[in-house]
This record gives C-alpha cells, structure tokens and sequence, in this order.
C-alpha cells in the first residue's frame, strides 16, 4: 500500500514539473502598448491604444509549447487623441464601459511557429462576447536586462478581429468591421 501511495506521489511530482519549468514574468507597463488600426470610411487608417494592461505570464524559453498568458485591459484607458471620440467609443454604442469595463484574454495553447514565432490560441473576451482567437507571436529578445540586470524577455504579437462579433459592431462596414490588435510587451522575470 505505501508503495503505490508513493508512486502515485512521484507521478504526480512528475505531472507538475511543465508547469514549474516556466518563469513568471511581470509586465513593465512603461513599455508595453496594446494599439488598435481600423478604416474609416476608407479614407484614413486610425489608431488607437489603451494605456492601461495588466497581465501574468509564465514562460519557457527551452520550450515555449509550456508557457501560459492572461491580458486584462480596462477599456476606460482608451486612447485616440481625440477626446470626443474616446467617449463615443467607451459609449453604449460601441465597447459600453460602464456595463463592460474590461476586456480579456486567456490563453488555452501554444504551438512554436518558426524560428522566434509563437502561435497563441485563447479566449479573447469584448463587451462580455468571449471568441476563441489565436495571435501571432514574435519572440524579441530574451536575456538580461541591460538596466535591471534581471532576466527579462520581449515580444509583438497581433491579431485581426471583427469587432461586430463581439458586439462592438457599430457604423459597419462604412467603419471598418476589421480591427488590428498589436501588442508590444517587456517583462522581467518576477522575484
């Protein structure tokens, strides 16, 4: 008895290692940006950021397949230069900030993609409308920092969605359906 009690302690030693081989990582917020690119009208291409992302992260630079992301961006710190705008959009007609004050995402997978380049499946939640997406990843740089002298690592991702299948449909297809999501983030390694 106390040698299958033992042995299923060992299997399950065994089955937690992946999940302790990825290092936390904590986002510089000074050098992270997430920015969005729509049409309009077909005339200009706006952008718009959020200045506000919190995220944990855990990675594996030995084999990324083990490292897990999660994004919460509090949708009040939009930001298109234009003041008018940015309160048209926190508005019922488009993101409804007062109701959704949060958008989300939550990976479920990752799959190496090439040289430096990640394939991140997850749960991208807007409006309350939660999809299943899967961003781009560029892997920058991995190392210590020059500053800090803490190990730290870099990455761009990005994504093109339909914002009406999150809700957020307004003014289409005169305003552009399609958005671009791209994101740059510097973390250090947490501790």
């Amino acid at each position: 008895m106390k040698f299958k009690q033992f042995a299923l302690a060992g299997l399950f030693a065994l089955a937690t290692l992946p999940a302790l081989a990825a290092d936390t990582y904590t986002i510089d917020p000074t050098h992270t940006q997430v920015e969005f690119t729509y049409s309009h009208f077909g005339f200009s291409n706006i952008t718009g950021r959020f200045d506000k992302v919190e995220s944990q992260f855990a990675f594996d630079a030995a084999d990324p397949t083990r490292s897990s992301v999660t994004v919460t961006i509090p949708v009040d710190s939009i930001s298109t230069g234009v003041e008018k705008l940015d309160g048209h959009l926190l508005s019922a007609d488009f993101f409804d900030a007062e109701t959704y004050p949060t958008a989300t995402f939550t990976s479920t997978g990752v799959t190496v993609a090439g040289e430096g380049k990640l394939a991140v499946a997850g749960d991208l939640t807007i409006h309350g409308v939660t999809r299943p997406v899967v961003m781009d990843v560029t892997i920058n740089k991995v190392g210590e920092h020059p500053m800090s002298k803490k190990p730290a690592a870099g990455f761009d991702a990005s994504i093109d969605i339909k914002r009406s299948e999150f809700g957020v449909g307004g003014y289409a297809p005169a305003v552009s359906d399609e958005v671009r999501i791209e994101i740059t983030v510097e973390a250090q390694k947490a501790g």
